[in-house]
């Protein structure tokens, strides 16, 4: 065509190079003179952007007069699109390198475009192209089904195609999945709790496909979909070994029982194990902690500067606020060193201490530091600790060792021994620690002389105090605890045992089992003996 001016290229499509604007005269050569001609109008890349615009829009008028030779069911393919895919919404946006429209020396140009289709099913983001060519002086769209979408031709059809509910799945700390048939009974609890907690992460409602067909009902291929398996499953704490090692030290008594672990050096809940009934005592029950509860009346003693060899009195039977305090069995130490009234639990050198010693503000002061009173979301409801403020002389020499008002769950008890295993208290968790409210997060480091002596009462309590006669694996440090509810001359007691060894902190409880000594500290041992 005479006077046009047009880049020199290759036939390749894509190829980047500036498309001069026209509508201008340009001069050329002819016998006996210079001719002017006329050169194509608008740019295609000008062509190009308006029909996008009328497209995002549905303005097919405008679109199709941008069309070369638009087919009589021009708009019945757009339509038919929107209303398979139960569109609400698109957008198209030109894709050029540097900013360059691509074409050629042949009459032919080529845009690329990002589309995002939007409705009731998944979002459809694909890259598309506009072929355009050069028809009486303007830049056209050479228009087909692939234009609507690259895989489009006629006898094809996009499709929205619904479905029902499903769930992400909920992993252990080692991939296992744990939402399934055969997982244990308090596997089974934990994950209903997550499930509640996280159900809009963990559920997505009209899992949907938008599915290419062929002849109208032969599936060629899923386009997209929206479901549990386009969501990272959610991976737990959970150690379904430290679990199992649980369940099958719980099988040593018949009681109500409940077994907590947790990694002192990050917080992690390893395991959750009730072994009977549908309450989760583990995480939601709350009890009097009995002498387990020593581990944090010697924290507040120690850090006053008592000296894990400072001599103290343990008699059999002392008043304290007009109310008789007694070791259990009634048993008289006489003078010992305080490592030793530890070790075997001396009731009465305790009440004793925090009233003469401590009073009510100070033990409460560290009890908080070790979880009492402070609010704890590891994933699933939880209770906290209580230690309410001592009405008298009475109630804080009870509250000193664990009884009265106190209450505590079996996982606020864990993490009071793997505070002292790892030298800080910190809120547990059962999930990643990215949803975990850092709001709510506070991590209370324990004083090192405190922690150095605690390192030394708890072995005792193994070693010579009153676990030494349960076979522990060598390492194991931990505090029983025999506390005692209801009422009458010898009212029944929740057997406990709280404890860490390495970077495995641990407690259990069972219900009217009675003495820690006999009961929870077996189960304890059996536990670790389970594990490496």
């Amino acid at each position: 065509m005479l006077g046009e001016l047009r880049p020199e290229a290759p036939r390749r499509r894509r190829r980047r190079r500036p498309w001069v604007v026209a509508a201008l005269l340009v001069p050329a050569v002819a016998a006996g003179g210079v001719v002017w001609a006329m050169r194509t109008e608008g740019s295609a890349g000008q062509t190009a952007d308006a029909y996008l615009a009328a497209w995002q829009n549905w303005d097919y008028p405008a679109m199709k007069a941008l069309v070369d030779d638009p087919p009589e069911d021009f708009v019945a393919w757009h339509e038919k699109l929107r209303r398979d895919l139960k569109l609400e919404g698109q957008s198209f946006r030109a894709v050029r390198t540097g900013g360059v429209f691509a074409a050629t020396a042949d009459d032919l140009g080529f845009e690329n475009f990002a589309a995002r289709l939007t409705g009731r099913g998944p979002d459809l983001e694909y890259e598309g192209e506009l072929k355009l060519v050069e028809k009486d002086r303007r830049w056209k769209v050479a228009w087909s089904p692939a234009t609507l979408h690259p895989d489009l031709k006629p006898g094809r059809s996009l499709r929205l195609d619904m479905g029902k509910d499903e769930t992400v799945p909920v992993l252990a700390a080692d991939g296992s999945p744990i939402d399934g048939a055969g997982v244990p009974g308090s596997v089974q609890q934990v994950v209903a709790g997550l499930k509640e907690k996280y159900k809009d992460l963990l559920t997505v409602p009209n899992a949907a496909k938008i599915n290419l067909y062929e002849g109208g009902d032969k599936l060629v291929k899923t386009v997209e979909e929206v479901g549990a398996k386009k969501r990272a499953p959610l991976k737990t704490t959970l150690d379904l070994r430290v679990h199992e090692a649980g369940a099958n030290a719980l099988k040593l008594t018949k009681k109500p029982a409940a077994l907590v672990a947790l990694r002192p050096s990050s917080g992690e809940i390893l395991a959750v194990v009730n072994n009977r009934g549908g309450f989760d005592r583990a995480l939601m029950g709350k009890y009097p902690p009995g002498s387990t509860f020593k581990v944090v009346t010697a924290s507040a003693l120690v850090a006053d500067g008592l000296s894990p060899t400072r001599t103290v009195k343990c008699p059999a039977e002392q008043n304290i606020g007009g109310f008789p305090f007694h070791n259990a069995g009634y048993r008289d130490f006489g003078t010992l060193p305080f490592r030793d009234a530890f070790a075997h639990s001396c009731n009465t050198t305790f009440g004793a201490m925090a009233v003469d010693s401590l009073g009510s503000r100070r033990l409460a002061k560290v009890a908080g530091d070790f979880g009492f009173g402070v609010p704890i979301d590891p994933g699933v409801p939880a209770v906290r600790a209580d230690f309410p403020a001592a009405k008298d002389a009475t109630d804080l020499a009870s509250a000193s060792i664990g009884q009265g008002r106190v209450l505590a769950s079996p996982l606020n008890m864990a993490t009071v021994a793997a505070a002292v295993a790892s030298g800080v208290w910190q809120p547990p968790r059962l999930v990643p620690a990215a949803l975990v409210p850092k709001d709510g997060e506070v991590r209370r480091p324990l004083e090192d002389g405190v922690v150095k002596a605690l390192r030394t009462l708890m072995p005792a309590v193994v070693s010579e105090g009153t676990a030494h006669d349960v076979p522990f694996p060598a390492g194991t440090a931990g505090k029983t605890g025999t506390a005692e509810y209801g009422s009458g001359k010898e009212p029944p007691a929740h057997s406990w045992f709280i404890g860490y060894k390495g970077d495995l902190a641990f407690s259990v409880i069972v219900e009217g089992g009675g003495a820690g000594s006999a009961v929870a500290a077996p189960i304890a041992a059996a536990f670790l003996k389970a594990l490496p």
